[in-house]
């Protein structure tokens, strides 16, 4: 990558919502804008917390790149039609979307709290619903179409003790390829993402012990740890003219895991 190879990216204009992580740490958002911006992609960066979408700005213009931050809770209608229109006004067009917003839950049905069920599915769906209502416009507005990449998750197709987290990334698969058919006609290219146990802050930050990590490193058929930057790439490839072909796509980047019948611990 690092401006060796041309995806076909360069001075195009991407956001991508929930782009923040903690310190310098390396989360599957701030990856992707990352290597977008090296790719030679104009970034919005949104998050919640601006001070953390900002820390990503500055490790893209670090390397040259160009970005902004904004900050907003992309639950709400306005606050993404804000992200949008910041897209627009900054560099009249938008062509790439990744949408990376989720929180998880570890309880059952039984266990799990009406209220919470509620927040996982408004923070893990909503944000990807009015983030697209206002990229796709914008995107047929250009003339050239655009690309949406939405993050699921294996616990979608391999549910294992994170019942609702696994609903609403299920429900992430099925609007994604709605969206891919409703809107190909303009041009529009939706695939989504299938991470497995990647190492990233949401992960680590919860308090994972050396021996859980190890476990999950070991579901790997080719014993690899993934992290953010194994996410990144594979939002490059599919924002790409490489995957110009590729609409609907569920792509799992695992290392192998969901073919493991090892429990995750």
């Amino acid at each position: 990558m690092h401006g060796t190879l041309d995806f076909g990216i360069k001075n195009k204009v991407a956001i991508v919502a929930g782009g923040g992580a903690f310190s310098k740490d390396i989360g599957n958002g701030r990856a992707a804008s990352i290597l977008l911006a090296e790719a030679g992609a104009k970034v919005i960066v949104a998050d919640r917390n601006e001070e953390l979408a900002n820390n990503t700005v500055q490790m893209i213009k670090d390397r040259g790149g160009e970005a902004i931050g904004v900050g907003g809770d992309l639950t709400k209608s306005d606050q993404c039609k804000k992200v949008v229109d910041l897209a627009l006004n900054s560099w009249g067009r938008l062509d790439i979307l990744d949408n990376n917003i989720g929180i998880a839950s570890k309880l059952s049905v039984v266990d799990e709290l009406e209220e919470d069920w509620d927040k996982i599915m408004k923070v893990n769906l909503k944000p990807m619903f009015l983030m697209s209502k206002y990229a796709i416009p914008a995107m047929i507005n250009t003339g050239e179409g655009g690309s949406i990449v939405n993050i699921s998750s294996i616990s979608a197709t391999r549910p294992k003790g994170l019942t609702s987290y696994s609903a609403s990334k299920g429900a992430v698969l099925s609007l994604s390829q709605a969206m891919a058919v409703d809107h190909g006609a303009n041009g529009i290219r939706v695939n989504c993402i299938l991470p497995g146990p990647v190492y990233t802050p949401m992960v680590y930050t919860s308090g994972m012990t050396d021996k859980h990590r190890s476990q999950r490193q070991n579901a790997s058929l080719i014993q690899v740890e993934g992290d953010g930057w194994d996410i990144g790439k594979a939002v490059v490839y599919l924002s790409s003219n490489w995957a110009r072909y590729i609409t609907g796509h569920l792509m799992v980047v695992d290392g192998g895991c969901s073919l493991s019948a090892k429990p995750r611990g």
